[in-house]
């Protein structure tokens, strides 16, 4: 028994002698340009809105991982991020009298497993998945319509309410309606009345499939097209569940739908690896060198 006891004890003492060798701390920055979405059903069956595409700087991220060596490590990132979507209002001309703007800043906190290409080649791939918390900095919803015009409005909505004469204005008989031109925020981190916030957090999914490239012993180039989709409803849970009963007071009715961010972009960053270059740390894959 005492034999078996000093042999686990050495394999045990041997791999993990291994593994720190092989492992290899990295701290970087990063920054990216992504494509923003707000998934809305309601407003997406609206016809008095379009969806625009809308484009949002994540102009800087921090990173630190650890690379176990076998090709697969952990990332936590911190990223500074504009998220949210333009949709345009369209009268019944078809003719663009104004814009909703979905306005949100996060930090982003992802977790990442990250799965990287072995060997000693310059350029390797890399691939990145986990779980990611949300911090919302600052949000605004606005609508500012800034031309009077003709709107339809969709089967189940409520009609709206007259800025100016606080009543829900007159729909004739075909589901059009007259409404004055009109700047309102729906939404805000700031509003007085609760039920007009954000939700504070978002949990969401991350991943990222791209390309690590040395530029030195131990600096190296990491490109990515990342993605994120959220789980949760960006909106105050009171005022959705009005939405869904049909029971809300808002100035601009809505058509009820779970809301979701999205995000998919390109992201550029810069990484110092401690110890020794990436070949070390990803090499030792039982593959010589040549």
């Amino acid at each position: 028994m005492k034999k078996v006891l000093v042999s686990t004890s050495l394999i045990i003492l041997g791999w993990f002698s291994q593994t720190n060798a092989q492992t290899k701390l990295h701290l970087g920055l990063t920054s990216a340009y992504n494509g923003t979405f707000v998934l809305d059903k309601g407003l997406s069956e609206d016809p008095r809105y379009n969806a625009k595409p809308t484009y949002n700087f994540a102009p800087i991220g921090f990173t630190a991982g650890v690379d176990f060596g076998r090709g697969f490590g952990l990332q936590l990132e911190s990223i500074f991020s504009k998220q949210g979507q333009v949709f345009e209002i369209i009268d019944v001309a078809k003719q663009v009298i104004g814009q909703r703007n979905v306005d949100l800043s996060y930090i982003h906190l992802p977790l990442l497993l990250r799965s990287f290409g072995t060997g000693t080649a310059r350029t390797r791939f890399n691939f990145m998945f986990g779980p990611q918390l949300s911090l919302l900095t600052n949000g605004k919803e606005v609508y500012d319509q800034y031309k009077a015009g003709t709107l339809q409005l969709p089967p189940g909505a409520d009609a709206p309410t007259d800025p100016n004469t606080g009543e829900p204005v007159k729909v004739n008989s075909d589901g059009t309606y007259q409404y004055p031109a009109t700047k309102q925020t729906i939404f805000s981190t700031e509003a007085k009345n609760a039920i007009e916030r954000f939700k504070k957090t978002d949990v969401q999914i991350a991943f990222g499939i791209g390309a690590d490239i040395d530029l030195g012993n131990n600096l190296y180039l990491s490109t990515q097209v990342r993605a994120n989709y959220g789980f949760v409803d960006m909106r105050n849970e009171d005022l959705v569940n009005e939405l869904k009963d049909k029971t809300a007071k808002q100035a601009i009715n809505d058509l009820f739908g779970r809301r979701a961010n999205l995000l998919v972009g390109v992201q550029l960053g810069l990484h110092w690896m401690f110890g020794g270059n990436r070949s070390s740390a990803g090499g030792n894959s039982g593959v010589p060198s040549r």
